[in-house]
């Protein structure tokens, strides 16, 4: 992992760290515009950190629609997503509408902010779902792993019942970070959707226990489950979304008593 480097906004019209914030394609006016923007966020300085690159300058993830870097703002240590250039829409107010939605059930980072080219959200410090599972060892580590494994499901089924899809949650390596008191945080909601069927719980069921390299490490650390029978308990809730259905698919996977 690259050096962090703490950058003001009085000292990010440079080329190197522009190309960053105009990411795939660097524009001093276009840049100038995104200052202004980050300026109206309470932005004060933004910080270039993480195990991804973008032209060489480290940042915390990027995808199609976004960079995300650390930025710096008079209530601490944020994350900001950056919408990309070339990005397949022309703003990020949708995204930060739908996470605001996730919110109102107590999912995902909490919104800060947005813009049409920005989204302030909290910054979310821990270790993601899979490696936080593979790392654990000793004693209660089934037990710790389950409260999380049941916290993940739970925020599932609410999305669930407010009708809002995640849409990424069937591969959700880089979906959920775990922080340092076993808080699970279902993160990056750029695809989530509130017009189709909601599929959040069976597909992070499908992640966990079924069709993954996280599923075979998980059944190391707490057991197996019986795959036929969460398929139907999976099939069952997805033609009746009820509580006790969803009750049902807990108790498949062991994690009703937890």
């Amino acid at each position: 992992m690259q050096q962090s480097e703490t950058v003001p906004l009085t000292q990010l019209l440079d080329e190197r760290h522009g190309r960053v914030i105009c990411y795939p394609r660097y524009d001093l006016r276009e840049l100038r515009r995104r200052v202004k923007e980050l300026k109206k966020l309470g932005v004060k300085a933004v910080e270039f950190a993480g195990g991804k690159t973008a032209f060489d300058v480290p940042v915390l993830g990027k995808g199609c629609v976004g960079i995300v870097i650390v930025a710096l703002t008079d209530r601490g240590k944020v994350a900001l997503k950056v919408r990309r250039v070339d990005a397949d829409r022309a703003g990020m107010q949708r995204e930060a509408e739908l996470l605001r939605r996730a919110n109102a059930v107590g999912v995902g980072p909490r919104l800060l902010g947005t813009t049409k080219n920005f989204i302030l959200m909290e910054f979310v410090e821990g270790t993601l779902l899979p490696q936080w599972v593979e790392m654990l060892e000793g004693r209660g580590t089934r037990s710790r792993i389950r409260r999380v494994l049941r916290e993940v499901l739970e925020q599932c089924w609410r999305l669930d019942e407010s009708g809002l899809d995640h849409g990424e949650l069937s591969r959700a390596p880089k979906h959920v970070i775990v922080d340092s008191s076993d808080n699970p945080c279902l993160v990056d909601f750029e695809t989530a959707s509130l017009h189709r069927r909601v599929s959040n719980v069976t597909s992070i069921c499908q992640y966990l226990f079924i069709g993954s390299q996280a599923a075979k490490t998980i059944k190391k650390k707490i057991g197996e489950i019986n795959r036929e029978e969460l398929i139907r308990a999976l099939r069952t809730y997805k033609q009746q979304r009820t509580r006790e259905n969803f009750e049902k698919t807990l108790g498949v996977c062991g994690l009703r008593n937890v």
